[in-house]
């Protein structure tokens, strides 16, 4: 299957893209904060973001969900920032602060990124949280498509991204792993931030579903393209476990995929409210892993509640995950 990417780089349509994305980025308006951040100016917006792309790691990552990690790992590139910025990030080592000058990168050391990990034997190419840098990451796909790049594209992130930046991606990303946090604002709120993720998320999943379409595997079980939702489960069902399960059920019977997580974990280093300050436990987590099982999707990934803790990554070693 050729990448979707690849036909919009040969008819020049995706460096058009990009071009549009950087002038969705000054005034900043990628995310629903809308911040209006000057960032080709030299403005940092609320993610900490500027004109420039900062990469933390480039590596074949085996931990993703099957389809996403197959057997060789996926090529995975996490960017330092995040637009939406949840206190209890287990990646908060990159998503929140500053970067340092040593990780920023250019379109042609992204581009050469990918192309390596590709050389690497990547099953795709994986973008963790790159909605704020998204002027940077597309010029830099066209730059990888030019030299060859025929991987699928994972757009792996947190949900928050804003409509104009959203339709820009049709036809560019071949498969969308985004978070579905809440669907409360007041849950939002209760974790520390704005209240704009929840009324926002359901068109956005809606929407990327429309643009990338149910869940496609390969005969050796690899993703091709399509959805797959992610959803942590959080202590106190601040997570809203239930409204989503609902609001996913007909996405799922439309061949959308699912990964319900239970490994929570509070970082060691954040001081955290409860019930945020503690890991799930058993009734929290496995009556709506039964209610998932009832709706009966055709592709679900459901985790044990002893995964706490196995997935929090150390971007301070060479290998992030080298200590699970």
């Amino acid at each position: 299957m050729i990448p979707r990417y690849r036909r919009l780089h040969e008819t020049g349509e995706l460096l058009r893209r990009a071009a549009v994305l950087a002038e969705l980025s000054d005034p900043c308006r990628l995310c629903p904060r809308a911040c209006g951040a000057r960032r080709l100016h030299g403005d940092t917006g609320a993610c900490g973001a500027t004109d420039a792309a900062y990469v933390s790691s480039a590596l074949l990552h085996t931990g993703e969900e099957p389809p996403i990690s197959g057997t060789r790992g996926s090529g995975t590139i996490f960017f330092f920032g995040c637009a939406l910025g949840c206190g209890f990030c287990q990646n908060h080592q990159i998503s929140h602060g500053t970067p340092p000058a040593t990780a920023r990168v250019t379109d042609d050391r992204l581009a050469e990124m990918m192309l390596r990990l590709r050389d690497a034997g990547a099953h795709n190419i994986n973008w963790v949280t790159p909605s704020h840098v998204l002027p940077q990451a597309v010029r830099a796909l066209d730059l990888a498509a030019a030299r060859g790049l025929d991987l699928p594209l994972v757009y792996n992130c947190s949900g928050y991204l804003g409509p104009e930046a959203l339709a820009l991606l049709d036809g560019v990303v071949d498969i969308a792993l985004p978070d579905l946090k809440w669907l409360r604002p007041e849950s939002e709120r209760a974790c520390g931030l704005r209240g704009d993720y929840a009324p926002n998320i359901r068109e956005v999943l809606s929407r990327w579903f429309d643009a990338v379409g149910p869940l496609t595997l390969d005969e050796d079980g690899i993703a091709i393209s399509g959805l797959l939702v992610r959803h942590l489960v959080l202590p106190g069902n601040l997570s809203d476990t239930d409204l989503a399960l609902a609001f996913l059920e007909p996405l799922l019977a439309a061949g959308a995929g699912i990964s319900l997580m239970a490994q929570y974990h509070p970082p060691d280093d954040l001081a955290l409210p409860p019930p945020l300050n503690r890991t799930l436990t058993a009734d929290e987590y496995y009556g709506f892993a039964y209610e998932l099982r009832q709706l009966q999707p055709e592709i679900a990934f459901i985790q044990d509640l002893d995964a706490h803790g196995i997935y929090n990554p150390d971007f301070h070693a060479d290998d992030p995950f080298s200590t699970r």
